[in-house]
């Protein structure tokens, strides 16, 4: 069974002192920022000096410094840029700034797992990674409440590196949910996985795909469109709240008769045989270098496979149905509002 810990486990004072630099003002970084200052932790974000999230930051109240700058003033620093940009970023402006007995954090295990950082001796080195999108870290911390997190040390320089790390879980909202204990490798390999196999690849593909399916067959794209995608978020906020079980005792008899007996049929063996090929690849590297190589050589696969999604046909319909649903949107920001987007730039 896992380690959980909650509000009552954290010694904040373990933070309490410490001069935090959150290096980024995207999705995470602008919630980690904004809730560690409400936590009364003496922070600070590092953006570059041409970032357009400066202004952004400055007015939300936080202080603003060039990335180097901010690093050789904190002893904990938070790393909250793009995973492609990482490395680059801690050779120039963080491991010259490091000082012994500092505290490097990640939100993610991706460069620690993959060797693309390498971090100096006697600091701390750990992981807390929120298991939501920033704007929802930082909406629950408002509201009181918090996402759940996970925690993971690397390297224990001072002997206190768990403690600290459950100290900034607490102090971001995650220990009122529940911090879970991991490692860096078991978190960068399930979050990989989960992203490409159900939460968005497998999601996104298979949506499409009924789509596809209903359209060709003559049905009307405005009706599949509510089948294939808009009630997907009543099956999912079942699952949430009840679990698989749940969701089924919820439903019509016809539609669990229809999960069991043609839900295999869908995601078959075959399908599981390319998810156990997905997970080979994250765990040997192969992922992981061949993003790192489309990032380096101009993403041009990224972009043309990224423009494709957005000329999808469903995305045409789908905008058209939500502007006659406006309760869908009411009185919400839109994730690129809430932040910088999603990284340091």
């Amino acid at each position: 069974m896992a380690n959980i810990y909650y509000e009552s486990d954290a010694d904040r004072s373990a933070i309490a002192d410490r001069k935090v630099a959150v290096l980024g003002y995207g999705s995470q970084g602008h919630a980690h920022a904004l809730n560690l200052k409400e936590s009364g932790i003496d922070v600070r974000v590092g953006l570059r000096e041409s970032s357009s999230s400066v202004a952004k930051a400055e007015a939300a109240g936080l202080r603003v410094l060039p990335i180097g700058a901010a690093v050789a003033e904190a002893d904990l620093v938070m790393m909250l840029m793009p995973d492609t940009e990482m490395a680059a970023i801690y050779e120039e402006h963080v491991a010259p700034n490091l000082a012994e007995g500092d505290a490097l954090f990640f939100a993610h295990g991706f460069n620690i797992r993959f060797d693309l950082i390498s971090p100096v001796e006697g600091i701390d080195v750990c992981m807390v990674a929120p298991k939501g999108p920033g704007h929802l870290v930082r909406r629950t911390y408002v509201e009181g409440g918090g996402v759940p997190a996970l925690i993971a040390v690397e390297q224990d320089a001072t002997g206190g590196a768990k403690t600290l790390a459950l100290a900034y879980a607490d102090a971001i909202g995650g220990a009122r949910a529940g911090v879970i204990e991991t490692t860096f490798t078991e978190e960068t390999e399930t979050d990989l996985f989960g992203e490409q196999a159900v939460l968005c690849g497998g999601t996104t593909r298979l949506v499409q795909a009924g789509f596809e399916t209903l359209v060709e067959a003559g049905y009307q794209p405005e009706v599949a469109y509510f089948e294939c995608l808009h009630e997907l978020k009543l099956i999912v906020d079942l699952m949430y709240e009840e679990g698989i079980a749940g969701m089924r005792y919820s439903v019509s008899d016809t539609a669990e008769w229809g999960d069991l007996s043609s839900g295999p049929r869908v995601i078959n063996d075959d399908v599981k045989a390319t998810m156990v090929q997905l997970l080979t690849e994250i765990q040997d590297g192969t992922f992981a270098a061949n993003w790192v190589e489309e990032s380096r050589t101009g993403r041009a696969k990224f972009r043309a496979l990224e423009e494709a999604g957005h000329n999808h046909p469903i995305e045409i319909v789908g905008k058209e149905l939500r502007s006659m649903m406006p309760w869908i949107s009411a009185g919400k920001q839109s994730v690129a509002e809430t932040s910088g987007g999603q990284g340091i730039d």
